[in-house]
């Protein structure tokens, strides 16, 4: 269905192509992920099978692409619609209409559907993902969950016999993110369509993947075959990889149930150890907060948003914030900064009343980064946002830069942050923030678009910031991430603190928020790998 024969893309004047030795096939009716760290050239692959690759993204393609035997070099998009759907990383550039429901059918409208089709599929796809009690809203209203759900919605009711996502399930809560993995292994197994997919989070989608092709290294040609035997090889891996390689288990397992089967002996071994909490609590239990919020409620046109949110944050506590899309997390943040008016209650972040306050006053206090990374990056280069950076938080010259190496190693200074990955702007933007040290960091899925070295590094960091007595906030549906770094988990429910304690009491009685570990060694409390791996090491 999908056929690349030496395909290479190099970007204007670089040195080096994005991607090289392209040479594979993708069969019909099979669901193929696309695997590599940040910047590797993923999202170049699959525009290229969409045809943004060369047409729009600009570049030059070297070597042939075909889709059900059509050369993307002669066929532009729009002539490729009927056959490529398309999902990209940021929905809401993609959006062109006012409702929901007018979203779901406007890709049908493009192709002259009958009316009475479109109305079926339409109401088929509000139920299959979720999106009824949402068909009239607008699609910029959304939490960054929900419009991913009507982009991939939208896609769908097309029926499109080729569905190219690139991170489909990065903005989405566990549970919507399986309804999503499970319409698309509907797709593939009952109507035949061909899935090829881009996503970092493998420990939710590896599982249903026929095929992995792995993009070592930019520019290095890629990798493809089952998925037990690159995950083998490949340097990004999910927890549950992580521990079958660490037990020694063969064939390493791609799902908890698979590694469940084999863990008893595992289990056997850390019975009698107690594991370590997730991180050393740094915070001062009588320091007074840096930021506390009571009673809260904030309401969004007729929505109310949240509703009697009690909230306090101390110095060095680094907290998560869950919860299902919609659940009300980005509001709360966005209160913090002052973004939002309360209707009853108080918020105070180090002493001020946060939309009381003016901005320059208030980035001493606190900093925000946004789930969209594009919103605080307006420069042309790397060199000239960290510079400003510097400058807009009278630190040292060289002190965001060093903080994008960190984060992100390799990045070039003269390269405009709008020709970044997904991934490498979101570390840029952290890096922007970080520079100016607020007492609290608030961060909006931080670790959407970052591979899980690229993620390691960023917990170094916020670790290391959590140490000096910065406090942290971060809205997630990583729950990785959470048990890798949080001291505690706050889980929102329909704008409600339904849950508010220790991390590792909080996931573990959570099916829904659990990490991989935790599901694999449960009834026992652990929740990471590298927890594991120091238990073991101890017992040697």
């Amino acid at each position: 269905m999908i056929r690349f024969e030496q395909v290479s893309v190099t970007y204007g004047d670089a040195a080096t192509p994005a991607v090289q030795g392209v040479d594979l096939t993708v069969p019909e009716g099979e669901l193929c992920l696309l695997v590599g760290p940040s910047g590797v050239g993923k999202s170049t692959v699959l525009n290229a099978v969409c045809g943004l690759v060369p047409h729009f993204t600009g570049g030059t393609l070297h070597g042939r692409v075909t889709v059900d035997g059509r050369d993307t070099r002669t066929h532009k998009p729009r002539e490729l619609a009927d056959v490529v759907g398309t999902v990209g990383q940021d929905p809401l550039a993609h959006f062109v209409t006012d409702t929901v429901e007018d979203e779901l059918a406007y890709g049908m409208e493009s192709l002259g559907l009958a009316p009475d089709v479109m109305r079926r599929r339409v109401e088929e796809t509000l139920d299959l993902l979720g999106l009824a009690e949402l068909r009239d809203r607008a699609p910029a209203t959304l939490s960054g969950g929900q419009m991913q759900r009507v982009a991939i919605g939208s896609v769908l009711t097309t029926h499109p016999q080729v569905l190219v996502l690139d991170e489909p399930t990065s903005a989405l809560d566990p549970a919507a993110a399986e309804e999503v993995l499970s319409v698309l292994q509907r797709l593939v197994h009952d109507l035949g369509t061909t899935v090829l997919l881009a996503e970092h989070r493998l420990e939710r989608v590896i599982q249903y993947a026929d095929q992995v092709i792995l993009l070592p290294a930019p520019g290095a040609p890629p990798v493809m075959g089952a998925p037990a035997d690159v995950m083998a090889v490949s340097p990004v891996h999910p927890p549950v990889v992580a521990l079958g390689k660490l037990a020694g288990w063969s064939p390493l397992p791609l799902s908890v149930r698979d590694a469940r089967r084999k863990a008893a002996p595992l289990r056997a071994r850390l019975e009698t150890v107690t594991p370590p909490r997730p991180v050393d609590a740094a915070a001062d239990p009588g320091a007074a907060p840096v930021a506390e919020v009571t009673g809260l409620g904030v309401r969004r046109g007729r929505i109310e948003a949240l509703h009697r949110v009690e909230l306090s944050v101390r110095r060095g506590e680094t907290v998560a914030l869950m919860g299902r899309n919609g659940a009300g997390k980005s509001t709360l943040l966005g209160t913090l900064v002052g973004m939002h008016q309360p209707s009853s209650g108080a918020v105070r972040v180090g002493g001020v009343v946060p939309h009381r306050t003016g901005p320059r006053e208030l980035l001493r206090q606190v900093g925000l980064v946004p789930q969209e990374p594009r919103d605080l990056l307006y420069a042309d280069t790397v060199a000239a946002e960290c510079a400003a950076a510097d400058r807009d938080a009278a630190a040292p010259a060289g002190s965001c830069r060093a903080l994008v190496a960190r984060l992100l190693p390799g990045v070039p200074d003269s390269v405009h942050p709008r020709d970044l990955s997904e991934g490498q702007r979101l570390a840029l933007a952290l890096a922007v923030v970080l520079t100016a040290r607020p007492p609290l960091l608030l961060l909006d899925e931080p670790t959407r678009g970052l591979d899980y070295a690229a993620k390691a590094r960023l917990v170094e960091v916020l670790r290391g910031l959590a140490a000096e007595g910065h406090a942290i906030v971060l809205a997630t549906h990583d729950v990785e991430l959470a048990a890798e770094l949080a001291h505690r988990v706050v889980i929102l429910a329909d704008g409600e603190v339904v849950a508010d304690g220790p991390t590792d009491e909080v996931v573990v009685s959570s099916p829904s928020f659990a990490p991989q570990v935790a599901k694999v060694l449960a009834p026992l409390p652990w929740l990471t790998v590298p927890q594991v791996a120091g238990a073991l090491e101890g017992a040697v």
